[in-house]
């Protein structure tokens, strides 16, 4: 029988209390829940000062006494972000979160997507001196060129790359990594779309985003794998008359449901359906994509959920973890292996593909 809420924090604190110390891991295996899962409970057991928890260890309190950690006081990480909103506001606060618990400083660089404030911002934490980096460069085509990629590699510190995935064999894809399964995501709403009967589904991917290219792939990848075509509609000029022509599309009968990224077009989009008589999820059913505001739409939009609180957290938890590790008995400079970590996104449904 699955546990409540309640029940399973009831079941950690006693678990934490019998035993003095847990790996968090351990007691995700104990009460046969996710890691993220156990995460996210023990964090708000945390923040409710009835758990200590560091560096993936959760820990029974001792009233008075302060939060130990297993790293230095001017121990500091560096995190660069494109912007400090929508997407990445939950990134930030579950780094914040992971860092607190370990007990380290967490530094924060904004680049506003312009590519040359990536190394004026890395440049001036490493000035700060941070002990290791986590890089979410901006890297307008998709890839670095070779002056980003050799300026990065000379960086001199850990580093991990968040929600950025380097080209196969290149010295960046040596690096640690962790990222949103973005293809699955898009993969897992196209089949939700057609259990419930759709057949015409079309894709609405903003271009231009680091995303874009996995969720098309990840389209192509459901559609493919219940048998379906994408609706064979005309190819527009740019995005904003994509999302113009497609009321007409569903009128016409070519498109009964589409994946939408980002979330502010999925709402711009379901106001010109409302606008053109059509109705949702009646006439067309609708998934959004990063599920930032989806819920606030007057029809509430299902929508595609990364895990970007957790993401966050796993980002910090990987560096860290890279920074404490020393190198392995061998050959001279032999390093653990690197990481690569794909995390999964979730579809929240709501009544955007409600069933008919």
């Amino acid at each position: 029988m699955r546990l409540s809420v309640d029940e399973r924090h009831e079941q950690i604190l006693r678990l934490v209390r019998e035993r003095g110390s847990l790996r968090v891991t351990d007691l995700a295996d104990a009460l046969g829940v996710s890691a993220v899962t156990a995460r996210r409970d023990v964090e708000i057991l945390a923040e409710l000062g009835r758990l200590h928890r560091a560096h993936g260890f959760v820990t029974w309190p001792d009233p008075g006494a302060p939060v130990r950690s297993a790293w230095p006081p001017d121990t500091v990480l560096g995190l660069l972000v494109p912007a400090a909103s929508y997407y990445y506001a939950e990134v930030i606060r579950g780094a914040k979160t992971a860092a607190a618990a370990a007990g380290v400083r967490l530094i924060l660089g904004i680049s506003d997507y312009r590519p040359e404030q990536d190394s004026a911002q890395i440049a001036s934490m490493l000035s700060a001196g941070v002990g290791g980096l986590l890089l979410t460069p901006t890297w307008p085509d998709g890839t670095p060129s070779a002056a980003e990629e050799e300026a990065l590699l000379g960086l001199g510190v850990p580093t991990v790359l968040l929600e950025r995935r380097a080209s196969p064999g290149s010295g960046l894809a040596e690096l640690d990594r962790v990222c949103t399964d973005h293809v699955h995501g898009a993969s897992v709403a196209v089949r939700h779309l057609a259990a419930l009967g759709r057949r015409r589904i079309a894709l609405l991917a903003h271009p231009g985003t680091p995303t874009a290219e996995f969720i098309s792939t990840g389209y192509r990848v459901g559609m493919a794998s219940v048998g379906l075509l994408p609706p064979p509609l005309p190819k527009p000029t740019d995005f904003a008359d994509a999302l113009a022509a497609l009321p007409t599309a569903v009128a016409d009968g070519q498109v009964d449901a589409a994946l939408v990224h980002t979330d502010t077009d999925a709402l711009v989009l379901l106001q010109q359906l409302q606008a053109h008589g059509l109705r949702v999820p009646q006439d067309i059913a609708l998934v959004a994509y990063d599920d930032e505001t989806a819920a606030l739409a007057d029809v509430p939009l299902s929508a595609v959920a990364p895990p970007k609180h957790a993401l966050g957290e796993t980002a910090v938890e990987l560096l860290l973890q890279r920074m404490g590790e020393a190198p392995e008995a061998g050959p001279a400079g032999a390093q653990p292996p690197r990481r690569h970590l794909d995390l999964l996104p979730a579809l929240r449904v709501r009544a955007s593909t409600a069933s008919d």
